[in-house]
């Protein structure tokens, strides 16, 4: 029999709901930005909205997935986080996925287990990919009221397709972060800062994405700048989660009251910038200050959820 739901269940929901908007929001726009390096990097530097509809990416996809087991079922339900995954899959595979996540997804879609094919992937070392971190965001703030349970269900919300640690202590980081900022929504965003990377830090597993988060935390006390961030701690362009989430939680840490700004600091960061920007969106969004502009969030893709007919779903 599975769990009760928690009393607060609706209240959860809303925020996860205010999460998602930001990491949806964060990967539609940011996957705008891709083309001739020039004119991106011109659009960037002045702030040039592209014209809507902004359609999301399989980083959305995948959050949509977590966000339906966690309405249904009150917790991250492994086998059904694996069949939301796949059922999403088949209805639509053009979603920009990566090849490890196209085989995984196949495979889940043929009946094969999860516990079978994520351990397999790589050659038997499993993904470290940056996949469970940009989809974790909403979970954060679910289980924003307990770290430990929160840390559990991170790792494994990411072990359905991440079998490698990394991979999974990406997804604990950003959940953290998506936890800390929620509970501290009143503090003045300024104040959030270092605060927030030592919670993360604290709490994330060994590593090498932990490593990169300390880097993070010593640039971020030192005042280091935007540009000596990209340089240290990598912008995704190896779509590692070592490679993305430090640099993500130092654009968090550097923008905590401003959606906007953090979205373009995190964009200049080129690299697997629709990927960063969600991870980016998903946390900042449930900060008090930092509201998702209302334009922007009318211009992303409606979002499409399943089984509607089911109660318990949010709905668009």
């Amino acid at each position: 029999m599975s769990p009760a739901l928690p009393l607060d269940h609706a209240a959860r929901l809303q925020r996860v709901r205010l999460s998602l908007d930001g990491l949806s929001v964060g990967d539609a726009l940011g996957q705008r930005f891709f083309g001739k390096e020039t004119l991106v990097v011109s659009a960037i530097e002045r702030r040039v909205l592209p014209e809507p509809p902004w359609t999301y990416t399989d980083d959305t996809e995948m959050a949509l997935a977590l966000v339906e087991v966690l309405s249904l079922h009150g917790h991250l339900d492994q086998d059904a986080l694996a069949a939301s995954f796949a059922r999403r899959y088949r209805a639509n595979p053009s979603r920009g996925y990566g090849g490890g996540a196209h085989t995984l997804l196949r495979q889940l879609t043929l009946g094969e287990r999860w516990q079978d094919a994520a351990p397999a992937l790589f050659e038997g070392q499993g993904s470290f990919g940056n996949g469970g971190a940009m989809r974790v965001a909403p979970l954060g703030a679910y289980f924003s009221d307990d770290t430990p349970t929160l840390v559990a269900q991170a790792r494994a919300s990411a072990q359905v397709t991440h079998a490698h640690p990394d991979g999974q202590a990406g997804a604990v980081a950003i959940a953290l972060a998506a936890a800390f900022f929620w509970n501290h929504r009143d503090r003045p965003a300024s104040s959030l800062g270092e605060p927030l990377l030592r919670f993360v830090l604290d709490h994330t597993p060994p590593s090498a994405t932990r490593d990169g988060i300390e880097r993070a935390l010593s640039l971020h006390v030192s005042g280091g700048s935007l540009q000596q961030a990209i340089e240290t701690l990598g912008t995704g362009y190896q779509v590692s989660s070592a490679d993305t989430v430090p640099f993500c939680l130092f654009c968090i840490a550097r923008h905590p009251g401003s959606f906007e700004d953090a979205f373009w600091s995190t964009v200049s960061g080129l690299g697997d910038r629709d990927t960063t920007c969600a991870i980016v969106g998903g946390v900042v969004a449930l900060h008090g200050e930092a509201r998702i502009p209302p334009g922007w969030l009318a211009s992303r893709e409606p979002l499409s959820y399943l089984d509607l007919h089911r109660p318990g779903l949010l709905r668009s």
